[in-house]
């Protein structure tokens, strides 16, 4: 049996917009008709989905961009789609996710060491996702030009010489230098590594194209690489969900604006799943506002959000340090009212216990004391699609991705009901409540409800339509600007 056709997007450093073109690409070819599947050998990221594990009930974890690329694809999720996610715990360490299941943890150095182990289960996942698939569309992280990171790789020249996957570099004209970081990186590759790659695309371009027509020769000239095209600013990617750490330094830069409700998210150091607020951020007359370590929460918020945490005991210091627990009580008695999500639940209760010392070597915290429960960290991860109802029976959406078990009297006023179970506390004055299910605001009837009690004019938006809609729309720009028969012909010649 021939193999599916298959292209890589790698980048010339991070950030330059290979999951927006993934899934662009995704959509745009679904759109063609072709079963299209999206795949990330390696991914770091604390911003985690839930996905199928084939053959089995159960569920496991990938990187968010990867779920995003799944539905462009208009297919669900599956841990197939992201072998190796590594969820950063500390400045050192991350937690390792092999093919959705939680593998242990490592430093970065010793994970240099580990990752070569990991191409077996890389390849075997790439091989039967292609097995469902006319297309596969590959993206790399951060990018080929790090050499001191080819050893052992599996994340970008690694995969596509294993694989044998044709590979498209991509850079981002927008931070400049891009003519430089192309022929940079043809420059210090490998015969072998630079052969796997079939052209270049130029991203995030602003203004008239015709004025880089001499930098497109010039890299053509130097690399011997065809340009595929030239894809400008993309307003609506900026209407999908964010996915890393550089995406958050932009969110983080957004000030309120005058008349609008202000939603303040402190920004925890271990900050996980933010994509969470995202539905908020998109909600006309509503400002998301994230606090840096060190500023006070603006007097002027109605709603303090906290959200999930990698190392929660860690960011619940950290956020003692910062002295936001009383800026939360004088939030409180302002009449502001506050939302913990995942960790920040757990942070809001009265206790988190760490028996098994799965976060470090401090086993017990006090928490905030905003809810009168208390948590307890589990070795197993509760890993799963969250289909519940509100307490008025409407349906909602979401998942859940946390370890422990939370108890108190304040879950006898839960947020919702998760199969068959009361999920989440409320306090008795309805002004807190914290819930472990992630992209509860996503569900339009929710996140309306939580606006109007805070006295918000709500909108009639969709969030999840709002997402089709861009999705459409990058595809859309993408048939325009970029040779796509090119790219399908490159990727159908691996076959």
């Amino acid at each position: 049996m021939s193999k599916p056709a298959a292209i890589m997007l790698q980048g010339t450093g991070s950030d330059v917009g290979k999951s927006v073109l993934v899934a662009g690409l995704c959509r745009l070819f679904t759109r063609r008709g072709l079963a299209v599947r999206p795949f990330k050998p390696q991914n770091m990221s604390n911003n985690a989905a839930v996905a199928r594990i084939p053959d089995t009930a159960e569920f496991g974890e990938i990187g968010r961009a990867q779920w995003l690329q799944a539905l462009a694809c208009r297919t669900p999720a599956s841990v197939l789609m992201n072998p190796v996610l590594l969820k950063p715990q500390s400045e050192t360490g991350s937690q390792i996710v092999l093919a959705g299941k939680m593998a242990g943890t490592a430093g970065g150095r010793d994970y240099q060491s580990l990752k070569g182990r990991f191409l077996s289960t890389v390849l075997e996942s790439f091989e039967r996702l292609g097995e469902e698939a006319d297309l596969v569309i590959v993206e790399g992280a951060g990018s080929p030009a790090e050499i001191n990171l080819r050893a052992n790789d599996i994340a970008n020249m690694g995969f596509a010489t294993a694989a044998k996957v044709p590979v498209v570099l991509v850079g981002d004209i927008d931070r400049g230098g891009v003519i430089a970081s192309l022929v940079g990186t043809h420059t210090i590759l490998s015969d072998e590594d630079r052969a796997m790659i079939a052209g270049f695309l130029i991203n995030k371009f602003r203004g008239d194209v015709s004025l880089f027509d001499e930098g497109l020769t010039a890299i053509e000239r130097f690399t011997g690489w065809s340009s595929l095209g030239v894809v400008p600013h993309l307003a609506a990617a900026s209407r999908l969900p964010a996915e890393d750490s550089v995406a958050l330094e932009r969110l983080a830069q957004a000030e309120a604006r005058p008349g609008d409700l202000v939603v303040a998210v402190p920004r925890l150091g271990r900050i996980a799943n933010f994509d969470d607020c995202d539905p908020l951020a998109h909600e006309p007359g509503v400002s998301l506002v994230f606090v840096a370590p060190g500023d006070p929460i603006p007097a002027e918020a109605r709603l303090v959000l906290i959200p999930g945490s990698k190392s929660t005991i860690a960011d619940l210091a950290a956020f003692h340090r910062n002295g936001w627990d009383r800026d939360l009580e004088r939030h409180l008695a302002r009449g502001g009212h506050v939302a913990g999500l995942c960790g920040g639940y757990q942070m809001l209760g009265r206790s988190i216990a760490d028996p098994d010392g799965i976060e470090g070597e401090i086993r017990y915290a006090e928490g905030l004391g905003l809810l009168d429960v208390e948590t307890v960290l589990a070795p197993t991860k509760t890993v799963r699609e969250g289909i519940a109802r509100d307490l008025e029976g409407r349906p909602l959406q979401g998942y859940e991705i946390h370890l422990g078990e939370t108890t108190g009297p304040d879950r006898e006023r839960p947020v919702c009901v998760l199969g068959g179970t009361p999920e989440g506390a409320r306090r008795a004055d309805g002004r807190v409540f914290g819930t472990y299910l992630h992209g509860i605001f996503a569900n339009d009837g929710f996140r309306r409800e939580t606006l109007r009690a805070l006295g918000h004019e709500v909108s009639g938006a969709s969030y999840r339509e709002g997402i089709e809609t861009a999705l459409d729309a990058i595809a859309e720009a993408l048939e325009t600007v970029v040779d796509c028969d090119a790219l399908l012909a490159i990727a159908r010649r691996r076959g």
